[in-house]
């Protein structure tokens, strides 16, 4: 028997099927179609999840569960979404139950950073820890929250919404959802063009200047690279997103006191690969280990995710796993 893991994203679809063992027999990643209104996308996500299965090599009958991760604020205990941030028309789904009557199989719903976070628990850098708190870094910060081998879902399914601890009392950039002050405003990728939008009309050097000039449009991405190029306020920027990011992970270590801070996500500058990114590490590591007690200063890991884009459909199997475990014998 194995299990069938969906992520439904704004832009694409990612589904994978896996072994009990946690084997990735096949993966899949397609258009979400959700241009061309409701229907048509769920009639992508059927389809999208049975041509992985097929490519599995997997017959359909041994599909014993499939878990679906969504984004934005849901009930998961009744499988219905609320606010899918960028899933337009998605508003108020019993999105659970239509999964499962499309494929005919249990079903399960979680948020997404959350499913990612299990991801990594089961197969990813966390797979011997016992504990985490798994960052998402993109255009905002998502967070998800895994202890004792359990996603921790909250009272109201909003558990792990890191991204909207307040880091700023007084003052700051507005926010969309009326939290203002939160980690997102300051390191997510909205958040990282606005600050340097800042610097720059307040009269800082750098590089970018020019490239606006000749037509570019300021992005992440442009930062990150000018930051790697040498260009001093470029990289002043990103080593204060990770500074803003340390006071949450301040906040979740001295509450929770998770074995792991796990960092994963686009906006995750390389990672070890780069030496921009083995600086944001460490810049975390520095100043997380400065402001926390002795000894989770000492013993918290913190590191970069391991799986990248397929947290979110390993994660979602994850779930259905534990939800329908396979029966004894």
């Amino acid at each position: 028997m194995h299990y069938l893991g969906i992520d439904i994203g704004g832009s694409s679809i990612k589904a994978g099927v896996l072994s009990d063992q946690g084997d990735v027999l096949a993966r899949r990643h397609a258009p979400s179609a959700l241009e061309q209104g409701l229907d048509a996308g769920l009639t992508n996500l059927e389809q999208t999840c049975r041509e992985v299965v097929a490519e599995a090599g997997v017959d359909w009958s041994e599909i014993r569960a499939v878990g679906v991760a969504a984004p934005g604020t849901m009930d998961i205990p009744a499988g219905v979404i609320f606010h899918p941030f960028n899933l337009p028309g998605w508003e108020d789904l019993p999105l659970r139950k239509i999964v499962a009557e499309r494929l005919g199989k249990p079903t399960v719903l979680q948020n997404d950073a959350n499913a990612a976070a299990l991801g990594e628990f089961w197969l990813g850098a966390a797979k011997d820890a016992r504990s985490l708190m798994f960052w998402t870094l993109g255009t905002g910060v998502g967070g998800g929250l895994v202890l004792n081998g359990r996603i921790w879902e909250g009272a109201h399914s909003h558990a792990g919404e890191c991204g909207h601890i307040v880091i700023q009392s007084e003052g700051g950039p507005p926010s969309p959802f009326n939290i203002p002050g939160s980690v997102e405003l300051y390191v997510g990728g909205l958040a990282l063009v606005r600050r340097c939008r800042e610097a720059l009309d307040a009269g800082r050097g750098s590089r970018l200047q020019g490239l606006l000039a000749e037509g570019a449009s300021l992005t992440p991405l442009m930062i990150a690279q000018t930051a790697e190029q040498g260009d001093e306020l470029a990289r002043e920027l990103v080593l204060d997103s990770a500074r803003y990011l340390a006071i949450g992970s301040i906040n979740i270590i001295h509450i929770l006191n998770p074995e792991m801070i796990l960092v994963g996500g686009a906006m995750t500058f390389g990672q070890n690969g780069t030496a921009l990114g083995r600086e944001f590490l460490e810049t975390l590591r520095t100043e997380i280990r400065a402001r926390t007690f002795p000894i989770p200063a000492a013993r918290t890991v913190i590191d970069y995710a391991s799986l990248g884009g397929d947290a979110g459909f390993i994660g979602a199997a994850a779930c259905a796993r534990i939800e329908f475990p396979l029966p004894p014998g």
